[in-house]
């Protein structure tokens, strides 16, 4: 690997920069253009405590969110819990626009896949892009101790992830915190192949119209109504963005699991556990819970050393990271979560690799069990132990029940209408742009469902109310005996909580329905991801929807629900229920109401499967 010197004019732009800087800012900041393999200079600051007590790591973050922000006056605040108000005897912090992102050189691409020819010295992608910078860091950043870490959250927890595919030596720890692992099967742009239309369009225009962020000027503040007068998604390209979007170009010509998302995917690139590695998740995590999770299971399948761990909290996208992490909108957890992760956790995690600090007596998996607001240690996530997997059925008259139909009714269905010029809406309206002001994207999850309730076309069932607590830890799984009088449908399934009707010391916590998981599956790819198929009119089909995973008690007096729906809009598209052979091609004539019919006799019983916890752990 080639060795990097700093350039004359890199000095002196440091020195400039560093002349006007508060002369009482315990960091003092250096800025450099740092040149890839292929000669491409990246935009990189770093701030450096102004008298460090000894040689300190480098800390690294890379984004594509703009790094200007990282300034000598604020890096204090912000990651103070990593240095315990002792700047000198912390860390040398980094941050690095990506490639073609805000200040940086090149040319950016949404979810760059690793390089195809990795014998290729010229070969770049983010991993080779994170090797180039650190050899560039250990040469020209003073004190430093030849010790590097790295950490992120979301597309910078990607970066993270990605660098520990093929990383430099010096790469010590690192934690990819909410990254997403596979944007087709379960992260921001699609579930199971069902598109997630709000997200993926106002992230692509954001992220792709100029070499900053810039949001799309949307005329509506309800975007539900922004969406339903759009159209079919074919008129995105033909009315508004005329092609000038690359990542909206790839949804449209990609709709399947073909091979462009399968070479993004990272599942295929984890078969080594190369740096210890923290992963977090949050089980509220509006953009990315199925990412986290899969890239911790795929490299605990090669961890022969223990040095892979899981951490999942009541959290939102990124919460952990900020504020208490004591609430998430008006559901409760009874401690300060996030500030003890960061303090407890994330920190010695760091301090033990990086800098010789005592080490960390970290479990497996660390999880936050809502409900009962307890923190649990296990060895293994799901873990095998007292767990056991109960099925609930859906049953006659909105019923759930441990016993599945004993024998066929006369009608042995529950039906309702799903009608895409009716769409059922995700959050209640209006629905703000995602990142928009007011906007309540961050919090929707934890939503009061009551809001879509005993609509005709949303189904019901729930358990009676709950004579002792009942707590839940692992994989979730639903399997629907479901038909269409289409040849196409989606399917979501809510997990949901039901609060006590009355005694609640919050009077709107009353009945409150609490979305405990769900997701959604769009059903021309049962068969097959890569190659989608209709279905047969009035047909049942059985269907698996995966729910992921979840730690939670469903406390004594409260009743457990679930609900199914085919709509959920528009954070999924409308699917036109008329099988076409890309949906994003559809023509308005294709969008028709469907009668759904979810099936729960004897020989097709729907269910979801609980893995319950049958004895009292530590």
């Amino acid at each position: 690997m080639r060795l990097f010197r700093l350039l004359p004019a890199l000095l002196a732009l440091a020195t400039n920069t560093a002349a006007g800087q508060p002369a009482d800012a315990p960091y003092a900041l250096t800025e450099a253009m740092i040149p890839m393999r292929d000669g491409v200079k990246l935009y990189t600051r770093i701030l450096a405590p102004r008298a460090p007590a000894r040689s300190l790591p480098l800390l690294m973050v890379r984004t594509p969110y703009g790094v200007s922000g990282n300034t000598p006056q604020n890096v204090s605040a912000r990651w103070n819990f990593m240095t315990k108000d002792t700047p000198a005897d912390g860390y040398l912090f980094v941050f690095q626009d990506l490639r073609g992102k805000f200040r940086s050189e090149g040319q950016f691409v949404m979810q760059r896949p690793p390089r195809a020819n990795r014998a290729d010295p010229k070969a770049i992608d983010e991993s080779t892009d994170a090797y180039d910078t650190i050899a560039w860091l250990l040469i020209n950043v003073p004190n430093n101790n030849g010790r590097v870490g790295m950490t992120g959250v979301s597309y910078d927890g990607w970066t993270t992830a990605m660098a520990m595919l093929d990383p430099h030596p010096a790469l010590k720890a690192a934690s990819p915190q909410a990254s997403p692992a596979d944007m087709w099967k379960g992260d921001d742009f699609h579930h199971n192949g069902a598109f997630r239309l709000s997200y993926g369009f106002e992230y692509a225009t954001m992220m792709e119209s100029s070499k900053d962020v810039q949001q799309f000027a949307m005329d509506a503040f309800d975007t539900y109504e922004w969406y339903l007068r759009l159209g079919s998604l074919k008129t995105v390209n033909d009315k508004l963005l005329k092609g000038t979007i690359p990542t909206w170009n790839d949804f449209a010509q990609h709709p399947n699991f073909d091979a462009f998302w399968q070479r993004q995917a990272m599942t295929g690139y984890l078969d080594k556990v190369t740096v210890p590695a923290l992963h977090v998740a949050g089980w509220w995590d509006q953009e990315d819970f199925y990412g986290p999770v899969t890239i911790y299971r795929e490299l605990e399948k090669h961890d022969k050393s223990n040095n892979n761990f899981l951490v999942v909290g009541p959290w939102n996208h990124g919460g952990w990271m900020r504020g208490e992490g004591a609430s998430l909108g008006p559901i409760q957890f009874g401690s300060p979560t996030a500030r003890f992760f960061r303090d407890s956790v994330m920190a010695p995690f760091f301090a033990m690799h990086l800098k010789d600090a005592p080490a960390l007596t970290m479990p497996e998996a660390l999880v936050f069990e809502s409900g009962s607001n307890v923190w649990k240690r296990y060895d293994t996530w799901p873990p095998k132990a007292a767990v056991s997997p109960r099925a609930l059925y859906m049953r006659e008259g909105g019923a759930l029940a441990w016993s599945p139909p004993a024998a066929t009714s006369p009608t042995p269905y529950d039906a309702y209408v799903s009608d895409p010029a009716k769409p059922v809406p995700y959050r209640q309206r209006p629905v703000q742009m995602t990142y928009g002001p007011g906007s309540t994207w961050s919090t929707w999850l934890t939503e009061d469902q009551r809001f879509v309730h005993n609509r005709p076309d949303v189904l019901s069932w729930e358990l009676p109310v709950l004579t002792e607590d009942l707590t839940i830890a692992g994989d979730l799984t639903v399997t629907l005996h479901a038909a269409t009088s289409g040849t196409d449908a989606d399917y979501v399934v809510k997990l949901i909580d039901v609060y006590p009707d009355s005694g609640m010391r919050d009077l709107k916590m009353n009945g409150y329905q609490f979305m405990v998981a769900n997701d959604v599956t769009r059903a021309r790819f049962r068969k097959s991801l890569e190659k989608p198929v209709p279905l047969t009119p009035n047909v049942p089909e059985a269907l698996t929807i995966d729910l992921h995973t979840q730690a939670y008690t469903f406390k004594k007096g409260h009743r457990v629900m679930v609900q199914v729906q085919s709509t959920w809009f528009p954070l999924i598209d409308r699917n036109p229920q008329t099988f076409v052979p890309n949906i994003f091609e559809a023509k308005p004539s294709d969008f028709r109401a469907a009668t759904q019919r979810i099936y729960r006799s004897s020989t097709r019983a729907s269910k979801i499967v609980l893995p319950v916890v049958t004895e009292i752990r530590p």
